[in-house]
C-alpha cells in the first residue's frame, strides 16, 4: 500500500494531481496576476503621499531600519550584490522549486500548499490595487534612500528600474509596493520548509530565508518595514480562506463535470458516495444529476456455483452409504412441521 505522501497518491477528494495540469494552471495564475499588477500602476503622486505616510508611522513608532540597513548595503559591495541578487532572483527560483518538491514528494499536502499561495498573492494584488505605494528607492534623494540596485547595475542584468531586465523596466509596476510579495512568498517557503523539510538543514533554511528576504528588501530600499508585515499579514489571511477556496474549487469542478464530462456519473458518485470525505455516508437517494439511490455491488457478479461444487461448511444432503435418509419431519420456524415431498 503506497504512503498517504508519495507521488500520485490521492492528495484530496478533487482527484489525482497530474503536472500538465498544474504547470498551465499555475502560469495561468502568475500571468493573470502579472497582468493586473501591470494595469493597476495607480496615480504617482498618490504613491509618494502613501510611501512618505508609512516612512512617518515608521518613524513614529521607532520602526524605521530602512536607512541603517540601505547606508550599509551601498557602502559595502559585498553585501549590496549578494542581497541585489538575491532580490533579483530568488523569488522567480526558491518559490518554483518548493512547489515542484511538494508536488513530487509531498503530494497529500501540495493542493492546500498551493491553493494558499494563490490566494495570498491575489490578496496581495488587491493591496497594490487600493495602495499604490512609492518605494524608498524612488523618493526624493533628500530622504536619504539609495537605489542598490541602480547603484551596482553594472554587477547584474537589472538597470535602474527595479529587478527587471535592461530595457524591460516598463513591463513591471513599480509602485507596487504594499504589501511585499517577496517577503510573503518567501515566508511561505519557510513554513513548507519547517513543516514537510524533516530534517535540521531544512529547519533552519525554513528561518533563515523569509528573515534575510526581509532584512534584504528593507537594505536595497525596495520596500519599508510595513510592506514587510503586510506581506506577512496577506499570507495569514490567504491561510485563513484557504479551507474555503478549497471547498468552493470542490463544489465547481464536481457541478462542471458533472455538467459537461462524459463520465459526470461515475465522477460525482466518487466525489459524493458514500464514505467520501466530501458527502460522507449516503443513506438515501443521491440528489443533482446522478439523483436515484445509490445500490452496493453485486457480490456474486452472476456467477453460478458448479456441478458438485460445495460451499463451505455445506452440509452434505447425500444419504451416506448403509445409512437411511433422514425421514424427520423438519422444522419451518413457525413450530408446524414443513409439509411433506
Amino acid at each position: 500500500m503506497p504512503r498517504a505522501d508519495t507521488p500520485g497518491t490521492e492528495a484530496a477528494p478533487g482527484g489525482r494531481l497530474r503536472w500538465w495540469t498544474e504547470l498551465p494552471l499555475i502560469l495561468l495564475v502568475y500571468a493573470c496576476y502579472s497582468a493586473g499588477r501591470l494595469l493597476v500602476r495607480g496615480d504617482v503622486a498618490d504613491a509618494v503621499d502613501h510611501g512618505l505616510a508609512i516612512l512617518r508611522v515608521e518613524k513614529a513608532l521607532h520602526l524605521n531600519a530602512e536607512h541603517p540597513l540601505n547606508r550599509l548595503f551601498t557602502h559595502e559591495p559585498w553585501l549590496g550584490v549578494p542581497a541585489d541578487f538575491w532580490y533579483a532572483s530568488l523569488h522567480y527560483l526558491v518559490t518554483p522549486l518548493v512547489l515542484v518538491w511538494l508536488f513530487r514528494s509531498r503530494a497529500v499536502r501540495y493542493r492546500a500548499a498551493r491553493t494558499w499561495l494563490m490566494t495570498s498573492t491575489f490578496i496581495g494584488l488587491i493591496g497594490f490595487t487600493l495602495l499604490p505605494t512609492c518605494p524608498p528607492r524612488l523618493l526624493d534623494a533628500g530622504h536619504g534612500f539609495v537605489d542598490t540596485m541602480a547603484h551596482y547595475s553594472s554587477w547584474g542584468w537589472w538597470g535602474g528600474e527595479a529587478s527587471a531586465p535592461r530595457g524591460l523596466g516598463g513591463m513591471t509596476n513599480q509602485y507596487a509596493a504594499m504589501p511585499s510579495l517577496h517577503v510573503g512568498w518567501a515566508l511561505w517557503c519557510g513554513v513548507m520548509l519547517w513543516r514537510f523539510g524533516g530534517t535540521r538543514a531544512t529547519r533552519v533554511a525554513g528561518v533563515l530565508y523569509p528573515l534575510v528576504t526581509t532584512i534584504v528588501v528593507m537594505g536595497t530600499a525596495n520596500h519599508y518595514f510595513l510592506d514587510a508585515v503586510a506581506g506577512a499579514a496577506a499570507m495569514g489571511a490567504g491561510l485563513l480562506l484557504t479551507p474555503y477556496v478549497l471547498r468552493c474549487a470542490r463544489w465547481g469542478r464536481t457541478r462542471a463535470v458533472a455538467r459537461f464530462g462524459p463520465a459526470a456519473g461515475a465522477f460525482t458518485r466518487r466525489l459524493t458516495g458514500p464514505g467520501s470525505p466530501v458527502a460522507g455516508p449516503v443513506t438515501g437517494p443521491v440528489a443533482g444529476p446522478v439523483a436515484g439511490p445509490v445500490v452496493g455491488p453485486v457480490v456474486s457478479g452472476g456467477c453460478e456455483t458448479s456441478a458438485g461444487e460445495r460451499f463451505p461448511r455445506q452440509r452434505d444432503e447425500r444419504p451416506r452409504s448403509g445409512a437411511e435418509p433422514d425421514a424427520s419431519p423438519a422444522d419451518t420456524g413457525d413450530g408446524a412441521p414443513a409439509p411433506a415431498r
